[in-house]
């Protein structure tokens, strides 16, 4: 086998992985918020990976990095990790892990919407057309979300709703984040960025957790789905993560985005019995569409078709 195919393979195989992992915190992320409630579950998860990632941070000697950007950084893990945590959360609390999976795939839309509101990085007409789509999508997932809990209808339906638009404020925080990122943070060793973050948004939630911690304690399994949630799908997936961006390249790890809702609603369905309706799958193949389009993975061709003109 030659070099470039085993590091093809490498790569690959950390993509599924890491889909793995992120696809799998919307189930640890419902089971925790069932028992903890939103804050305090998204506290745990932030509290547990910075517990983590601290060891890795010291033994790749990126402390001193931290220590010269801590500001910077602990404001922008607010935006990056607690703020969009605790709104899935919230929104867990009435969707399906699945469809909240799907919400999230939007994440590079609104990454593109603010970085050309930021940076004036105009996304070409392809990128427009995949934003309409991709928002499109979103407009009719919301307006017949499912739930597994109720009907969608009287104050069920309101609930549902106030859901759909928790996770659009976590995607929309994500693309904030991303653009501060790019803004403030850039040549910052990426372990140092991803404990700081924790870090910050460890503070962030800590008093409204305490706050609002539950009056009896939470059983063993919702603590053993928190755990898992902070060390897998928070701590190694971010060290995954980084390492993929290294391997393959960022455009190649922004595909993680289509895996994520695959995994998501496949172990909801098998662990949640959460039900896959024909419209779900429908509006998540519009989203995955726009998606594509509005990254750049797939483009339409308007510059070809103005050559043939002329």
């Amino acid at each position: 086998m030659s070099q470039s195919t085993g590091k093809s393979r490498r790569w690959l195989v950390d993509l599924l992985l890491l889909a793995a992992l992120w696809g799998a915190s919307f189930l640890f992320m419902r089971i925790g918020a069932a028992e903890f409630g939103a804050l305090p579950t998204a506290a745990v998860r932030v509290t547990i990976a910075t517990l983590f990632l601290l060891p890795c941070l010291f033994l790749a000697r990126q402390g001193p990095a931290l220590a010269q950007h801590w500001k910077a950084i602990l404001l922008i893990g607010v935006a990056n990790s607690g703020l969009p945590f605790a709104l899935f959360c919230f929104a867990l609390l009435t969707l399906s892990s699945g469809l909240a999976a799907v919400l999230n795939a939007t994440v590079p839309m609104f990454g593109a919407l603010v970085a050309w509101a930021w940076f004036r990085d105009r996304p070409d007409n392809s990128r427009l057309v995949g934003l309409v789509v991709g928002f499109v999508g979103v407009a009719l997932l919301a307006s017949r979300s499912a739930s597994p809990h109720a009907d969608a209808a009287g104050d069920a339906g309101s609930a549902q709703l106030l859901g759909v638009v928790a996770c659009l404020g976590a995607c929309l925080s994500y693309g904030v984040s991303a653009s501060a990122t790019r803004r403030y943070l850039a040549g910052i060793p990426s372990l140092a960025t991803a404990t700081g973050s924790q870090i910050g948004a460890t503070l962030f939630l800590a008093l409204p957790a305490i706050w609002l911690w539950p009056k009896h304690m939470p059983s063993l399994h919702a603590w053993l789905a928190l755990t898992a949630l902070g060390i897998l799908c928070t701590g190694v997936a971010y060290i995954l993560f980084f390492r993929l961006i290294a391997m393959a390249g960022p455009a190649r790890a922004l595909t993680v985005t289509f895996l994520v809702p695959v995994f998501a609603v496949f172990y909801g369905a098998v662990f949640l019995s959460e039900p896959i309706t024909t419209w779900m799958l429908m509006c998540a193949a519009v989203i995955v569409c726009g998606v594509a389009l509005s990254t750049g993975v797939v483009k339409l061709p308007f510059r070809r078709a103005a050559v043939r003109q002329a």
